[in-house]
């Protein structure tokens, strides 16, 4: 059984992704299964790749993260997904909620913040969605 979480990262800047998967390369429940540079390749790669949870910022070129939040809940109600935005302010994180993301860390928060609300909306047993027997 595969207990990895396995991740979506989704930021326009290439190195925010390549730092985040640098840290994320040290944790041994992580999985980065894709990166998107925005919310329409975003949506496109949560289809067929089907990560546990999407790591999304918030202000992108093309599909903004909310878009695309709203898009991956159309399609997969009940997705998981975490905001992870350097706008972290009331009205940014209420448009996240109606969004429909799972959670929301701002940026300054740290990568520990991140990796522990990771790990919270991810569920007790990421990769395995059939129940055990």
């Amino acid at each position: 059984m595969d207990l990895s979480i396995r991740l979506l990262l989704v930021d326009d800047e290439a190195r925010v992704r390549q730092g985040l998967r640098m840290c994320m390369a040290g944790e041994p429940d992580f999985e980065v299964i894709g990166e998107a540079d925005e919310g329409t390749e975003a949506v496109e790669l949560a289809a067929s790749l089907q990560p546990d949870v999407v790591v999304m910022d918030v202000r992108m070129r093309g599909l903004d993260g909310l878009g695309a939040t709203q898009r991956l809940q159309a399609a997969n109600p009940g997705a998981r997904v975490v905001i992870l935005s350097m706008h972290d302010d009331l009205n940014t994180r209420a448009a996240a909620e109606g969004a429909g993301a799972t959670a929301f860390v701002g940026k300054q928060e740290g990568i520990a913040r991140l990796f522990d609300v990771i790990r919270e909306v991810a569920g007790p047993e990421p990769g395995d969605s059939a129940p055990a027997a």
